[in-house]
């Protein structure tokens, strides 16, 4: 018979099988990295999230597990800040007008508040809402949020929001509050209690243009900030107040 050379040379089974192996093995260790930084990545936008929404320690309290997030607080300061005569100024401006204002306040205040390492709580509509003392005790809550009502009120006085020259209604309260988490999903960090009740009657009785305060925060703040007696306001669910008007540090 006539012997025909092959073309090919069959080769080596187990050599082959071996160079499969590694390269499967290769391709798996590629893609499950691939995989664990996609994860890292999307965890870290996760808790970068949580930790705008909520104070840093909360967060962490949160990821740890906790369910429930209630603490009392013994003593601390709240600020409630609205636009005056925002509503009839709103009816003349578009959608886009209108968000693009509120949020250009709002991000200026968010920096303020971040710079005094304080707390911003929420915003509803054109009121603005933040507090000293929570989550974390300090001694000089009254006197942090005096100087957050301050460098409010005077940086809207002194700049134009989208040519439009505003002023704010400022009201403040110290005293004993209770802090938490409300909701499962759009969950948000909260301030509860009488002070807090009278922090929002200091804003709404108070004085366009003025940061109003009340006798608790007075007392705190008298010897470092120029204050003025107003005289005695109705209080809704109180009797009459005294109240003072924050005019500078000393």
């Amino acid at each position: 018979p006539i012997w025909v050379d092959p073309i090919y040379e069959l080769s080596n089974p187990a050599a082959d099988a071996a160079f499969n192996l590694i390269g499967t093995g290769i391709l798996t260790i590629a893609v499950l990295a691939y995989f664990v930084r996609q994860r890292d990545r999307y965890q870290k936008r996760s808790d970068d999230l949580l930790h705008n929404i909520l104070p840093d320690e909360v967060a962490t309290r949160l990821k740890d597990g906790s369910t429930m997030i209630a603490d009392d607080t013994p003593s601390a300061s709240v600020l409630f800040a609205d636009v005056v005569g925002f509503t009839p100024m709103s009816a003349r401006m578009s959608p886009a007008e209108l968000v693009g204002l509120l949020n250009e306040v709002f991000t200026t205040f968010d920096g303020l508040v971040a710079d005094l390492r304080l707390e911003k709580i929420k915003t509803v509509g054109d009121e603005y809402m933040a507090a000293a003392g929570v989550p974390r005790g300090r001694p000089d809550h009254a006197h942090a949020i005096a100087d957050l009502a301050l460098r409010m009120r005077d940086h809207l006085q002194a700049n134009p929001i989208q040519g439009h020259h505003l002023s704010l209604r400022i009201g403040i309260n110290s005293g004993p509050v209770t802090a938490g988490i409300i909701g499962t999903h759009k969950f948000s960090y909260d301030l509860w209690g009488d002070t807090v009740n009278t922090a929002s009657r200091m804003e709404s009785e108070g004085v366009p243009g003025s940061i109003q305060v009340s006798p608790a925060t007075y007392e705190l703040i008298k010897d470092a900030y120029v204050c003025e007696p107003r005289g005695y306001i109705p209080v809704k669910g109180k009797s009459r107040m005294m109240t003072y008007l924050l005019i500078s540090s000393r």
